[in-house]
C-alpha cells in the first residue's frame, strides 16, 4: 500500500500544487533552511510571506536540515515515499539524493509559470519578475 508524505518547498507552496493533487490525504512537511535563508539573505518580510502562505496549507511546520527532518517525519508518519514538486533550486537535487538513502522520492512536474530557458536570479521576485513579466503578458 502506498503512503506518502508530501515534502514542501519554496518552490511549490500552492494547495492546488501537484503533490496535493496526486495525494490529497498525505501529510505534509516544510523545513525551514537556516542555511539557506543566510545563503540567499532572506529577508524578513520574504520569511513572512511564506510562513502566511504556510499557514493556509495542512503542514507540519520544522526548522533545520531539510533531508534529516523530511526523513523523520517520513519514518514518524509511517510513510513509504516522498512526494513533493520539481525545483530549479540547486540544492533540490542534493537533497532528494539524500532523502533517497532511506525513502523513495517521487518529484512531480508542475507546469511552468513561464516558458524561458535562460538564466533568471531566484534569489529575489524583483529579479525574477523583470525577466518573467515578457512572457506572462
Amino acid at each position: 500500500m502506498n503512503n506518502p508524505i508530501i515534502w514542501l518547498h519554496g518552490d511549490c507552496l500552492s494547495p492546488q500544487g501537484p503533490a496535493f493533487q496526486a495525494h490529497p490525504d498525505a501529510p505534509a512537511i516544510w523545513v525551514w533552511d537556516d542555511a539557506l535563508i543566510d545563503e540567499w539573505q532572506l529577508s524578513l518580510k520574504r520569511m513572512v510571506f511564506i510562513y502566511e502562505c504556510l499557514l493556509e496549507l495542512p503542514v507540519v511546520i520544522r526548522r533545520g536540515d531539510v533531508a534529516a527532518e523530511v526523513i523523520a517525519f517520513a519514518q514518524e508518519s509511517g510513510a513509504n515515499q516522498v512526494v513533493t514538486t520539481e525545483s530549479p533550486s540547486p540544492q533540490f537535487q542534493d537533497i532528494c539524493q539524500e532523502i533517497r538513502s532511506s525513502h523513495p522520492v517521487e518529484v512531480l512536474p508542475h507546469e511552468a509559470f513561464v516558458r524561458y530557458d535562460g538564466y533568471i536570479d531566484l534569489k529575489r521576485f524583483s529579479r525574477y519578475w523583470r525577466v518573467a513579466e515578457k512572457y506572462v503578458f
